[in-house]
């Protein structure tokens, strides 16, 4: 299978910004963990903007739902571009990273909801059902030679369509209130964005200014704003042709750099300060800290890999291209690294429960680490199998 120069880039960004990823993750625990903490927390807890329009927030909001916002729209490039001309644009190429994408939602949401029905922890039953792009795609990237092609793009896909459930699961379920008004005019910006489209106007400027209004309104919607980014992302234009670059390619070519190595670090360093205490380490054994864990590691596991044998049995779909069971139980696990998405889902399941906040994002760390090495063994382990020649 030909891996085309799209993802070839992908996973050499993917392997970098995965660890300034980690990096981040490490500074921003030793600054919890240290005499700054307070002041780290009073910074992120500042108000900055303007009272005009009501664009006054915490430095915090402004990452979880400006700049985030900017990561969704990157996100739904890469869906809407792997649709119309990648791995998802015919059915027989899509049905097994959807089918596996499926059971890696459902599967860890029965599991998270078996051990918290009824309890303060419900709310976050879409915690483990998130896959991290970024570092997924640096743990798999970083087996280089060993595993075949088509089991990176797979995992790629899987990824991707993963993200879309997750970002609907926050569209649909996380909404606390509906301001109608503005719902209304979030539509009204929507349908010109894609009038812009069906007119075939490829200046992006004309998409982007929109776009602002879109998460403007949106955000004062109830709706989280960073749904604008999706839906702006899917009004962008793009072509099937592999000779002319597109505005999407040229505008998902433009953020890659910017999100991986500016957006998702910041958004690490701000989100993962966490504060060690003897009552968070008892939180992992708590129901909450065991349907995240047991959700990501056990629920991404088996989800993914029993949806895809179903799909396979049905003869709706067949395995990657020179791969085994072996491979697809590694990534399974790979999928388990819930990181980004599972902490901004965990941040909207308990909204100013700080202490809950904390345990989740802990018990997300433990269930994210434990997914990536055993994922990795197992994919590493798996290459003596492997016999696909190496494209250049």
């Amino acid at each position: 299978m030909n891996l085309s120069l799209y993802f070839k880039k992908f996973f050499n960004n993917s392997q970098a910004s995965g660890i300034i990823l980690i990096f981040c993750v490490l500074i921003s625990l030793l600054i919890a963990n240290s005499s700054l903490a307070e002041n780290f927390q009073h910074f992120l807890d500042k108000e900055v903007g303007t009272h005009l329009f009501g664009l006054e927030y915490p430095v915090s909001i402004w990452i979880n739902d400006g700049l985030m916002a900017i990561f969704f729209l990157l996100v739904g490039l890469e869906i809407k571009r792997e649709l119309v001309e990648g791995e998802l644009s015919s059915f027989k190429n899509a049905s097994l990273p959807i089918f596996a994408a499926v059971g890696g939602m459902l599967v860890p949401a029965v599991i998270y909801t078996f051990f918290n029905s009824g309890t303060e922890y419900s709310n976050g039953w879409g915690i483990p059902m998130a896959t991290d792009i970024a570092f997924s795609l640096a743990i798999i990237s970083m087996l280089g030679k060993k595993i075949p092609n088509s089991i990176k793009i797979f995992l790629a896909a899987l990824a991707i369509v993963d993200d879309l459930g997750a970002i609907l699961v926050i569209a649909i379920f996380y909404t606390d209130q509906i301001h109608w008004t503005y719902l209304l005019l979030s539509f009204g910006v929507t349908a010109l964005l894609f009038l812009l489209n069906f007119l075939k106007v490829t200046k992006i400027i004309f998409y982007i200014i929109p776009g602002i209004f879109l998460w403007y309104f949106l955000h004062h919607s109830g709706i989280h704003a960073t749904i604008a980014g999706v839906l702006l992302a899917f009004s962008i234009p793009t072509n099937e042709s592999n000779v002319e670059i597109s505005p999407l390619e040229k505008l998902e070519h433009k953020l890659h750099i910017p999100v991986s190595f500016l957006i998702m670090p910041i958004f690490a360093l701000t989100n993962t300060n966490i504060t060690f205490s003897s009552q968070m380490v008892e939180g992992v054994t708590s129901t909450l800290g065991l349907g995240i864990i047991c959700g990501l590691i056990l629920g991404k596991l088996v989800g993914i890999n029993l949806f895809s044998f179903i799909a396979i049995k049905l003869k709706l779909s067949s395995l990657p291209q020179n791969s085994n069971w072996i491979q697809m139980i590694g990534v399974g696990l790979l999928a388990g690294i819930g990181f980004t998405m599972s902490i901004f889902i965990a941040l909207l399941s308990f909204k100013n429960e700080i202490h809950i906040q904390n345990e989740a994002k802990f018990a997300i760390l433990i269930a994210s680490f434990t997914a990536a090495i055993l994922g990795f063994t197992i994919l590493s382990l798996s290459s003596k199998e492997n016999t696909e020649p190496e494209e250049d």
